[in-house]
């Protein structure tokens, strides 16, 4: 999930296709449809992105009363709009009336406490759930931010490879090589610094024991000379989400592949070659394609059928890109990786959204 940050941008209009009365405002890839006439190519607004949960009185300042997604109607959704995809909220908020936005956007403000502005947390199932521990050296995931908000992640021509991202809820295993200790978390709780105590009825404990992750994290450890390993990977099918890649979380061997690995060397925290290093020992995300960064083939990409089935079953949620050689940056404060979500995901109907 994306980090969520409410901030003044240069708006790009453009003609939507199917309505006199609509155009789309462009935010680096993003769009989302508004009035025809209610802002021009250069100005600024505000751009508040899906995921956030508006309060009341924002939404009616809006006109959006009834008109949002989530049981309480308050949270931002794309939504297909005169067949093209909106993807947030483009306004200029009284809040902020007097406010540079010029400026605003130099600094990069952020203006979600401000306007009340929250980020949704999707629920967690009782199955994916269980007692907690304090875990602080556990080796947490990142947010992957959106590459249609930053479409600067990457050079132009910067070798890169897009892996499938399959619908399920990330699993995080961390090994320790001192003490041969495993733990086990999911984004969220992990994100936390905690860790679930084992539990045979635990979605996530259920799946690191099935497909023997720990021995392959100890087999990298011992190959790296880590203090710690850590294997990330997404648990999936029947009763985990709705796409299921032909797969279920009941059996005794639930879905799952892994998508990343990271070790502490050294004292450093190094990110490894997943797709090199787990080959043969651990279901892996499809690797799609690489080659050479260009927005438009990996925006392309992002739409399909998933692949990791072998049979098309269902729609793609879209990809991850990163960079061939694993790198810092700048655009984002972090790691060098970027998502793309399908428009298909996105509006489908009877979803689910869960940790």
């Amino acid at each position: 999930m994306s980090t969520l940050r409410v901030t003044a941008e240069r708006l790009t209009i453009l003609t939507h296709p199917n309505a006199d009365a609509l155009e789309l405002a462009q935010i680096g890839l993003y769009r989302a449809v508004v009035a025809k006439g209610a802002y021009r190519t250069g100005e600024l607004a505000v751009y508040i992105p899906e995921q956030a949960v508006l309060p009341p009185a924002l939404i009616e300042e809006l006109g959006l009363t009834g008109k949002l997604a989530g049981s309480a109607r308050d949270r931002v959704k794309a939504v297909r709009l005169r067949g093209e995809l909106s993807q947030g909220i483009v306004c200029r908020p009284a809040a902020l009336a007097g406010t540079d936005l010029a400026e605003a956007a130099a600094e990069g403000a952020d203006f979600a406490e401000r306007l009340g502005i929250t980020k949704w947390v999707p629920p967690i199932p009782v199955g994916m759930s269980g007692d907690v521990e304090s875990a602080p050296e556990l080796l947490p995931w990142v947010d992957i931010e959106n590459l249609k908000r930053f479409p600067d992640v990457f050079e132009p021509g910067e070798p890169v490879v897009v892996s499938e991202k399959l619908h399920g809820s990330c699993c995080l295993v961390t090994f320790h090589a001192d003490s041969g200790t495993v733990q086990v978390s999911s984004k969220g709780i992990g994100a936390q610094g905690l860790a679930l105590r084992e539990d045979a009825g635990n979605l996530y404990w259920r799946t690191v024991r099935a497909h023997g992750i720990p021995a392959v994290a100890a087999e990298l450890a011992a190959l790296f000379g880590a203090d710690r390993v850590g294997i990330f990977g997404e648990v999936f099918g029947a009763g985990v989400q709705d796409l299921t890649y032909g797969e279920s979380g009941r059996t005794e061997l639930p879905g799952y592949a892994a998508f990343d690995v990271s070790a502490v060397i050294d004292g450093q925290l190094c990110w490894l070659d997943a797709a090199e290093l787990l080959a043969g020992k651990l279901p892996l995300v499809p690797q799609l394609w690489s080659g050479p960064f260009d927005p438009e083939t990996v925006l392309a990409l992002a739409d399909g059928r998933e692949t990791f089935s072998g049979r098309e079953l269902h729609i793609r949620e879209g990809v991850v890109v990163r960079p061939v050689v694993e790198r810092y940056s700048p655009v984002t404060g972090g790691r060098a990786i970027a998502k793309v979500v399908s428009g298909a995901y996105l509006t489908r109907k009877g979803g689910t959204e869960y940790e």
